[in-house]
C-alpha cells in the first residue's frame, strides 16, 4: 500500500545520497526517493565523485551500488560509517561476495532489481537504528 510507508518514514527534509553507475537505475532510485518527499544528493556514478561530494555536503542516509564501473564502493561506505551516516546497498551480489569488507557485509542490502517498497523500508530501518 503506497500510503502506508509515508507516515512511518523519516521527515520530508531527509537528504539521500544516491551512488549508482547505471543511469536508468539511478533515475529510478531518484524517483522513488522523491516520491517519498525526500531530497536527493547526486546521483553520482563513481567512488571519486561520491567522496568529493561528501567533502562538501553530508547526507542523512545513502543508497549505494556496490560495484561502480568495476570499482567497489567500500571507500564511500567507510567514509559514511566514519561520519555515522547510515546507508543501504543495492546489489545483486550474494552476501559471500561482500565478506571481504566488514562495512559492506554488515549493511542492509535491498538487492537488484530494486523494489520501491523494499528500498523505502530499508531506508526507514537504517535511519531508526
Amino acid at each position: 500500500m503506497p500510503g502506508r510507508t509515508a507516515p512511518e518514514a523519516p521527515s520530508n527534509s531527509l537528504l539521500v545520497l544516491v551512488v549508482e553507475d547505471e543511469f536508468l537505475l539511478a533515475m529510478e532510485l531518484e524517483a522513488i526517493i522523491l516520491a517519498q518527499g525526500w531530497r536527493v544528493l547526486g546521483p553520482v556514478t563513481s567512488v571519486e565523485e561520491a567522496l568529493d561530494l561528501l567533502g562538501t555536503r553530508l547526507p542523512d542516509v545513502a543508497v549505494l551500488d556496490v560495484n561502480l564501473h568495476g570499482v567497489m564502493v567500500t571507500p564511500v561506505a567507510e567514509a559514511l560509517a566514519r561520519q555515522n551516516i547510515p546507508f543501504v546497498l543495492t546489489t545483486a551480489y550474494q552476501p559471500s561476495r561482500l565478506q571481504g569488507s566488514v562495512v559492506l557485509a554488515e549493511a542492509v542490502n535491498v538487492g537488484k532489481p530494486v523494489g520501491e517498497r523494499r528500498l523505502v523500508q530499508a531506508i526507514v530501518q537504517v535511519m531508526r537504528a
